[in-house]
């Protein structure tokens, strides 16, 4: 049986008094595309923040390509909080796609690409440069590499980073709402090229969306998050045709036309 290569178990995220994740069981297999839908505030983009290590866990363990992500191995054999080291070596298996962009407005496109790869990976400039010019190609932007951030439109810049993303070589790419700061003009070249990779290539894609119908197209199984927790999960045909749960039912009735 394959081993799952994100795995929450009985994760506990607390800011303050509010209980974000309330006991989270929740997996995602290698390869597996896998969407998180749910109302504003259900806990969505933190599961994709503490898998960035961007915010730790009050509670239970979150492991990720079979080894703890927010603790490690003692000498004895017992378990710790993570060091530095740790959490920068688990890193490298995922990138992740922000919502807003985040590139370096001071660089040009080509650089916002390769200064990971050359910094992190230690890869020299003319391979990363190569490599951020075939991703380039991916996204459909070969002819932009020269360019800054404030030349491109938000459809534009948001492939970027997916494009950034991609140049880590990561086994899992996490996207955060991908298309909710773009123009809805905007929102289609984006969804092509996510759709793109999710066909084209093995990785394992967890996307926290607000796209239902590209939820329903994209994925392997869908979601769905309330109250810190996972209300009801499927394959899309499942979820989107005949949910089980009557909460389900509320927000998909809410959110499609």
């Amino acid at each position: 049986m394959t081993e799952p290569i994100i795995k929450f178990d009985k994760v506990i995220k607390r800011f303050g008094d509010l209980t974000v994740l309330n006991e989270l069981d929740f997996e995602v297999n290698p390869g597996e595309k896998v969407s998180i839908i749910g109302p504003s505030g259900s806990g969505k983009s933190t599961v994709l923040r503490i898998l960035m290590t961007l915010v730790n866990i009050d509670g239970g363990m979150v492991s990720v390509d079979g080894e703890p992500l927010w603790h490690e191995k003692g000498q004895d054999g017992s378990l710790k909080p993570a060091s530095e080291a740790h959490l920068r070596a688990m890193r490298m298996k995922l990138g992740m796609v922000f919502q807003s962009f985040n590139l370096f407005p001071h660089m040009t496109v080509l650089r916002n690409i390769t200064e990971a790869p050359v910094r992190v990976l230690g890869l020299g400039k003319k391979e990363a440069s190569m490599r951020a010019r075939e991703l380039l190609d991916l996204v459909g932007l070969a002819d932009q590499a020269d360019k800054y951030p404030h030349q491109l439109s938000g459809g534009q810049q948001q492939r970027v980073g997916i494009a950034r993303a991609l140049a880590m070589r990561p086994k899992i790419l996490l996207f955060d709402e991908p298309t909710s700061a773009l123009d809805p003009e905007l929102v289609g070249e984006v969804l092509n090229v996510i759709g793109g990779l999710a066909e084209e290539h093995d990785l394992t894609m967890l996307l926290v969306t607000h796209e239902m119908r590209f939820a329903r197209e994209i994925s392997d199984r869908v979601c769905f998050f309330d109250q810190g927790q996972i209300r009801e999960e499927g394959t899309p045909e499942e979820l989107f045709t005949d949910p089980t749960e009557e909460r389900t039912r509320e927000f998909l009735k809410a959110v499609i036309d």
